[in-house]
């Protein structure tokens, strides 16, 4: 069976920058074996799985070892093909059903916005197994579901910082975010994203975690919109805005290339 496959640089304008999502339109559902082979073959953080319904798309994503509840930066490129492929689709906002409840992405100034769901979080200490981990010392830390946020004393910290995935593996955080105050002007805080439990060491860009990266630093800076910089190799631009319970995130994209899968 025919289906296309799209490879789409997220979050950036520049091809070869930002995160690379696989986005697959699937032609009728697929076992779930099938599209965790395909995404292990694509060996990307996350591929994107999309089957159309009656009033707008069933979306799952996949990173090389597992399924994941939500992935940000695989519904942007999963939107920026839609809107490519159906240039009418960006009059009104698209609709996808995912296991983290109905998700939203409309087309704003050829950027794509994502309507998601903002996290509530809960203060933690830090262990010292974290601060081996990570090679430096948090001065703030918080939990919201399997996601875990450290702060660090200042972007430079962030930008340096080299965690031992080996450690971080072994604890029991998924998916672990370091981040920090920027004095650069263009940014508001600068972020890195590790989850070597579900197969990725480092996230290039990483738009779920924003979700809980928004309503930490909204009540921080005492602000809610923000411009962000996720400090990876690759590196990624996220214009973001805390909205009561939901976080909008905006960002560009660039496709790659595309094809079919002929299995």
């Amino acid at each position: 069976m025919l289906h296309a496959l799209y490879q789409v640089d997220a979050f950036t304008d520049l091809p070869f920058k930002g995160n690379p999502a696989g986005v697959c339109l699937l032609d009728a559902p697929e076992p779930d074996t099938w599209m965790q082979d395909l995404a292990a073959e694509m060996n990307l953080s996350e591929t994107a799985f999309l089957l159309p319904g009656e009033s707008g798309w069933g979306l799952r994503w996949f990173t090389p070892k597992t399924e994941v509840d939500l992935c940000g930066h695989a519904t942007l490129a999963s939107a920026k093909v839609l809107f490519e492929r159906q240039p009418e689709l960006r009059d009104r906002p698209i609709e996808f059903e995912t296991r983290s409840g109905t998700l939203r992405a409309r087309w704003a100034n050829g950027r794509v916005e994502l309507d998601f769901p903002a996290m509530t979080y809960q203060h933690m200490t830090v262990p010292h197994s974290v601060v081996q981990a990570l090679g430096f010392t948090p001065i703030g830390a918080v939990a919201s579901g399997d996601y875990y946020l450290f702060e660090a004393i200042n972007a430079q910290v962030i930008r340096e910082a080299k965690p031992n995935i080996a450690e971080l593996e072994q604890l029991p955080y998924p998916e672990v975010i370091i981040t920090a105050k920027t004095p650069n002007q263009d940014y508001d805080f600068i972020s890195r994203f590790f989850a070597p439990r579900l197969g990725v060491d480092e996230d290039p860009v990483t738009g779920s975690a924003h979700c809980l990266l928004a309503p930490y630093w909204a009540d921080k800076l005492e602000k809610m919109d923000f411009t962000a910089f996720q400090a990876s190799e690759r590196g990624g631009v996220l214009h973001v805005r805390l909205a009561g319970d939901r976080v909008r995130i905006s960002g560009d994209a660039v496709i790659v290339f595309s094809g079919e899968l002929w299995i």
